[in-house]
């Protein structure tokens, strides 16, 4: 099979998932993260070797790829922040988070900056209610956010490639450290 986009090797990442599933469809949502982590986005032709791979159409992979929001259908930056832009979150300033980082970064939601270092994304709820208002950038959680420490973080990614802040997905329970 000749795929447009996906290396052998990312074929043979789907083709291994397919013994963990009842059957090929049941392997679209981890076989569309292969593919994004390779491309660093769903392209079109992506979505297509994908549904090629797991004998669907492509109007079926890219019903779910819209869907979820964990799946860029544009290049994104480097570091790709979502922010939390339900209840919780905004009944604790993620309005004026999302202010401070638009004019902090000087690009709008679903842009990236010139540099290619940052991506801007309102998300729904990222399941942490309790340290609003809080953000993800690529695999990790910051929370408990005011402008003071946004700008720390982002100074921190750009001079080293992380920041200290992360919380990571999902800590249990949540502390408030370094506030």
């Amino acid at each position: 099979m000749k795929l447009k986009v996906l290396s052998r090797l990312a074929q043979s990442a789907i083709e291994a998932k397919f013994s963990q599933y009842p059957d090929k469809r049941s392997v679209l949502l981890p076989a569309l993260w292969i593919a994004q982590n390779e491309i660093g986005y769903l392209s079109e032709p992506a979505m297509i070797d994908v549904a090629e791979l797991l004998d669907l159409t492509p109007v079926q992979v890219h019903d779910v790829a819209t869907f979820y929001t964990m799946y860029n259908l544009r290049p994104v930056g480097r570091f790709h922040i979502q922010i939390c832009k339900t209840l919780s979150c905004a009944l604790v300033g993620a309005g004026r988070l999302i202010d401070h980082l638009k004019s902090k970064l000087g690009i709008d939601l679903g842009e990236v900056t010139p540099d290619g270092l940052f991506s801007l994304k309102l998300v729904e709820c990222l399941a942490s209610c309790g340290s609003g208002p809080m953000m993800q950038i690529n695999e990790d959680y910051y929370e408990y956010l005011t402008p003071e420490r946004v700008d720390r973080i982002l100074e921190d990614l750009r001079r080293e490639g992380r920041s200290p802040l992360a919380s990571k997905p999902f800590k249990i329970p949540m502390v408030q450290e370094g506030v």
